[in-house]
């Protein structure tokens, strides 16, 4: 098989955090996630994954080792993996969604 259809609409959502929830897929070694993000929700250790992302709607603030950077609905994302890159994410709005594309 050459390409694969994600449903998110039928996959269950997880919610390893308060204020964080997310619908995810992997095929091929890469994973996509459908990420809700509210301001309930603390990142408490430094992600140090690289993801490639699109804000769908709200806005989110990630913290790059203390240089913050906003993300408004509409905007794609590049962040390469590593500790140079480590970063942490909170939503400014009440709701945040996000696809992101990550190695599995």
């Amino acid at each position: 098989m050459k390409e694969s259809i994600v449903d998110f609409a039928n996959l269950p959502w997880q919610t390893p955090a308060p204020g964080l929830r997310f619908k995810s897929s992997v095929w091929h070694g890469q994973k996509l996630r459908l990420l809700e993000f509210t301001t309930e929700y603390v990142e408490l250790d430094w992600c140090r994954k690289g993801h490639i992302g699109y804000l769908l709607a709200g806005e989110l603030e990630i913290d790059f080792s203390g240089t913050h950077r906003q993300l408004q609905a509409g905007q794609g994302l590049f962040i390469d993996e590593g500790e140079d890159c480590k970063h942490k994410a909170r939503a400014i709005t009440n709701l945040a969604t996000l696809i992101l594309v990550e190695r599995a």
